[in-house]
């Protein structure tokens, strides 16, 4: 008789490997965000008139838009999961649908407020706080990007005669989706929020 531990190739801890590995993942981008907002925020400090000027040539109703948009999308993002774990395909495809909708739509009021910045001439280098704008919303907006692949693929599959019934791989796309949203929420307060008085409309 073998005395090898058979562990049918599951994880020790109970924990899909993916979730993870995905985990993992969260963590180094903590890290990334974190730098980026500690830099901000010490520069912030030093160069208060610069950073205030610059907001107000920052679209606060944009960014509302974009906000509603994301907190949407990770509602439906785990309404999706929740039908897919029931075995309703027909709620999954609506919630996940919805949830590419309010990505996309992140991603055409992402352009429409790029598009006057440039319009306007106000570039990264204009000033450190327009520098910061565009490093952090630039590199936000290709995390939701790269969160859209994935959402497409699972829902375009999901219509084919095998359909997609991977709960485990949308929970996973999940916590990467939530992230994404989360980083936004502090993105939006820091950025658009910072000097609230200094706000005439904006750019």
């Amino acid at each position: 008789m073998s005395l090898a531990l058979d562990l049918r190739h599951e994880p020790v801890s109970g924990i899909p490997h993916g979730k993870m590995v995905m985990w993992a993942f969260l963590a180094s981008e903590i890290m990334f965000f974190s730098g980026f907002f500690g830099a901000f925020t010490v520069l912030r400090n030093a160069n208060i008139d610069i950073f205030m000027e610059g907001t107000t040539h920052l679209n606060v109703a944009m960014a509302t838009i974009n906000t509603v948009f994301l907190i949407t999308s990770s509602l439906t993002m785990a309404l999706s999961i929740l039908n897919l774990e029931k075995k309703n395909t027909k709620m999954f495809q609506v919630f996940m649908g919805i949830t590419i909708l309010c990505a996309f739509g992140f991603l055409v009021v992402k352009y429409f407020e790029y598009s006057a910045k440039f319009e306007h001439h106000l570039l990264p280098s204009k000033s450190i706080f327009f520098a910061f704008y565009f490093m952090m919303t630039g590199f936000h907006a290709a995390h939701v990007i790269g969160g859209i692949i994935p959402m497409v693929w699972m829902f375009l599959r999901s219509f084919t005669k095998k359909g997609y019934t991977n709960h485990v791989r949308v929970e996973i796309l999940g916590l990467y989706w939530h992230f994404v949203d989360l980083v936004w929420i502090f993105l939006f307060p820091a950025l658009y929020l910072l000097f609230p008085g200094a706000h005439h409309g904006g750019h």
